[in-house]
């Protein structure tokens, strides 16, 4: 059935654009008294979810730093340079490129249950496969089969939280369930170098690719749909269901490409993400090469600044949220909680000419923990202006538009190094590219509004 009748059209409509209004605009909808009631007996369910996606991005990140913090290991024993690594990271960003373009699509089609399992059981045989290269091709073959596989991650994780927490709690459970990757990002150095050091660094891949198969056993004992999940209650469901409805007809994939709200999402992520991979996959050598950290002593720096990360994540989705439960509206609250992240990742263009390594790891800190507090509003941004039933898909061209990024900042800074063997050029890139992306995405989406999807016609 669609939704073909022009009053419940304007229903539909007239509800996305009411739920994506400030808090004070949803409270019109219910008595103060009904919501407090609700908020009161309403139970906690949805939070062990959002613990499971915790520990995903956990795994996710884990499994894909491995290479990072072998890179300076595996350049002495293998012979690569800077660009054959940055080649290496390419075929990675080239994947998930390519999956997150499909991967949402799949997500919304599968649903979280099946696709979340499928993603996750490739990504981790990939990650252990990684153990049978022996050249650069054919460690580029090893990252571009986890690319497939971890480019599932997110648009689930989006979907999910979309599913389970009302508008008012999706920033906080993002900002909580994107803290994970820094959990992975500060877990890889501690537990890599042990395992390298003790049983070589092949089984550093063998070991962290198997965590996944043990999340795996969980996420299939424990998720369900709420509707039908033995352990939500009433009052919880209604919590989650707080929302004004939407329509539940499919949404035809090509139909999000005309609008703005589609673009902006897009264009931030392709201006921000590749910052995250420049640390995640450049910061460990950074390290290296300019203050002499070796894989043996790599981990205090390494956890430092990724526990710095935790807290922006978190702090991120906590500011905006925040804001809104005040009476600001959804436009204002994110916006401005992006704006205090863009500044705060400025100063690290100095990072490369301080000669103190404390100093230098508390500037890309800061600026990690600003990009993690970016992210968990960026991926709210699509649940704030699209239907749950096309999160997914929204947020899988937003990936893919940042993997693209990826991809050009790999070789960007591959070739850089080689020829200049500085990282200025990365972090002036680093240090201006969120506040540029916030214009370009205040440009396309000046109020955040609901995009307005006309929904495929079904038999």
């Amino acid at each position: 059935m669609s939704p073909s009748n022009n009053s419940r059209r304007a229903d539909s409509i007239t509800a996305e654009v009411i739920g994506a209004g400030s808090t004070a605009e949803v409270a019109a909808l219910d008595p103060p008294a009904t919501q407090t009631h609700l908020s009161a007996r309403s139970g906690h369910y949805r939070w062990s979810i959002c613990a499971l996606l915790f520990f995903a991005a956990t795994i996710n990140y884990i499994d894909r730093q491995v290479i990072g913090i072998l890179k300076p290991t595996l350049e002495s024993q293998l012979g690569w340079n800077e660009i054959d690594y940055s080649n290496i990271v390419f075929a990675f960003q080239l994947a998930y490129a390519m999956g997150l373009l499909l991967v949402g699509r799949v997500m919304d089609w599968l649903g979280t249950r099946k696709g979340f399992s499928l993603a996750v059981l490739v990504w981790s045989v990939a990650a252990m496969t990684h153990a049978l290269a022996r050249s650069v091709l054919g460690f580029s073959a090893a990252r571009f089969a986890l690319g497939l596989g971890e480019s599932g991650n997110f648009p689930a994780s989006i979907k999910t939280v979309a599913e389970w927490f009302p508008r008012k709690e999706r920033a906080l459970a993002t900002g909580i369930f994107n803290a994970g990757t820094n959990v992975g990002a500060l877990t890889t150095p501690l537990v890599v170098p042990w395992i390298t050091y003790s049983y070589g660094w092949r089984w550093a891949f063998i070991a962290t690719g198997a965590i996944g198969f043990l999340w795996l056993i969980a996420w299939l004992a424990i998720y369900g749909p709420p509707e039908r999940h033995a352990r939500v209650s009433k009052p919880e469901l209604a919590h989650i269901r707080s929302d004004p409805p939407e329509p539940t007809a499919k949404i035809a994939w090509g139909s999000l490409f005309p609008h703005r709200q589609t673009w902006a999402f897009a264009v931030g992520k392709f201006m921000t993400d590749p910052i995250w991979w420049l640390y995640l996959f450049w910061v460990p050598d950074f390290l290296h090469k300019r203050h002499g950290i070796t894989l043996l002593n790599m981990g205090l720096p390494l956890v430092t600044i990724y526990l710095i990360a935790d807290v922006g994540s978190i702090g991120g989705g906590w500011l905006s949220s925040s804001l809104i439960k005040r009476g600001w509206t959804v436009n204002a609250g994110r916006k401005t909680a992006m704006l205090v992240c863009a500044l705060a990742v400025v100063p690290i263009v100095f990072a490369s000419k301080v000669s103190h390594l404390w100093l230098a790891v508390g500037l890309v800190g800061l600026a990690a923990a600003a990009h993690q507090g970016w992210s968990a509003n960026m991926f709210t941004l699509a649940s704030d202006m699209f239907p749950r039933r096309a999160v997914g898909s929204v947020v899988g061209i937003g990936g893919m538009a940042g993997a693209v990024g990826g991809m050009l900042i790999a070789k960007v800074v591959g070739y850089a190094l080689q020829w200049t063997g500085s990282f200025l050029p990365a972090f002036i890139i680093a240090g201006s590219a969120y506040l540029v992306a916030l214009s370009a995405i205040h440009l396309l989406a000046p109020k955040l509004e609901p995009a307005h999807i006309e929904a495929e016609q079904l038999d």
